[in-house]
């Protein structure tokens, strides 16, 4: 399952950008992105990595997730306060993490 379906299915809606330069058009354009997925290997000027900094400087609320089957990040050298999950990942243990990252977001919008 790829991550849009992945993120659809868990209940979610999901916008999907081709590269980095197409996930920011998104960011500057909508105010209601509460949580970025990112593949490290992505291509463009930013990979996964840049970009998921890139975001904690511009939109510190914005939750992010990072994926990789080509490497092991170190927690290090991703912002703070987001997640690193290798390839391939448990579906479930994604939907898990995004629910658990999101929990607080959402009960803020209940009435």
């Amino acid at each position: 399952m790829g991550a849009v379906d992945l993120v659809v299915h868990a209940g979610y809606g999901a916008l999907e950008a081709s590269n980095a330069e197409e996930a920011i058009r998104l960011l500057e354009a909508r105010t209601d992105i509460v949580l970025v997925f990112t593949d490290v290997g992505m291509p463009g000027t930013m990979d996964g990595i840049k970009l998921a900094h890139h975001i904690r400087n511009r939109w510190p609320p914005v939750k992010l997730i990072v994926a990789s089957g080509r490497s092991i990040i170190e927690q290090s050298r991703l912002p703070e306060g987001s997640h690193f999950f290798p390839k391939p990942y448990n579906d479930g243990t994604i939907v898990e993490q995004m629910r658990r990252m999101l929990s607080p977001i959402e009960t803020r919008q209940k009435p």
